[in-house]
C-alpha cells in the first residue's frame, strides 16, 4: 500500500477523531489504514507506513482485535501474520456502537438503576432530584433498548431508513 496525500489525510484525521472519541490516536490510525488497505497488512508494514514504534503497533492491533474491528489473517505460503479491518461500514458502525454500549452505556445504566433505587428510600432527597434521576434512567434505558432493537435491523433497511430522513417523522406524527 502506498501512502498518498489523500490516504495520509484520512488516516491523520481518523487519528484526531479517535482521540476525541476516547481512543488512542495510533489505534484509530491503524484501524483507518487497515480499512483503506486493499489487502491485509503485516505489522512491519504498518510500522513503516505510519512511522510508529513496533510495540505501539502490536499493542494497538491487540486492542483493535479485542474490539472485533481488526482480525488476523494469513497469506498462502507466508507464515507471517497479516491484519485486516472490517470493510463494511455498517458492520463497523454496529461493532463500534456495541463496544461503546458495553463500555459506557451498560455501566451507566447499572449505576442509574442503583441510584434510582437508593434515592427512592431517601427522605431527605428533594423530589425534583429524585425525578431527574428517574428521568435520566428512563432516557438511558430507552437508548439501550433502542440500540438492542436497531442492532438486528438488516443493513438494507437501515440504509432506506436513513435515506428517508425527515419523512420518517411525518409517518410517526400520524
Amino acid at each position: 500500500m502506498q501512502m498518498t496525500p489523500a490516504i495520509e489525510k484520512y488516516v491523520l484525521h481518523w487519528g484526531e477523531m479517535g482521540t476525541r472519541w476516547g481512543t488512542n490516536r495510533t489505534v484509530a490510525q491503524i484501524q483507518a489504514l487497515l480499512y483503506l488497505s486493499p489487502k491485509p497488512l503485516r505489522a512491519d508494514e504498518i510500522v513503516d507506513l505510519l512511522s510508529v514504534a513496533r510495540s505501539n503497533v502490536s499493542t494497538s492491533i491487540r486492542e483493535l482485535q479485542s474490539y472485533r474491528l481488526v482480525r488476523m489473517t494469513h497469506v498462502l505460503g507466508d507464515r507471517r501474520d497479516y491484519f485486516e479491518s472490517l470493510h463494511d461500514v455498517w458492520e463497523l458502525f454496529r461493532v463500534i456502537i456495541e463496544q461503546r454500549k458495553q463500555r459506557e452505556l451498560n455501566p451507566t445504566l447499572a449505576m442509574l438503576r442503583s441510584c434510582a433505587s437508593e434515592v427512592d428510600s431517601e427522605k431527605e432527597t428533594d423530589p425534583i432530584t429524585k425525578e431527574r434521576i428517574h428521568n435520566m434512567l428512563e432516557f438511558v434505558d430507552s437508548t439501550s433498548r433502542w440500540y438492542e432493537e436497531i442492532s438486528g435491523v438488516p443493513t438494507t433497511t437501515l440504509t432506506k431508513l436513513m435515506a428517508m430522513g425527515k419523512r420518517i417523522t411525518k409517518l410517526v406524527k400520524k
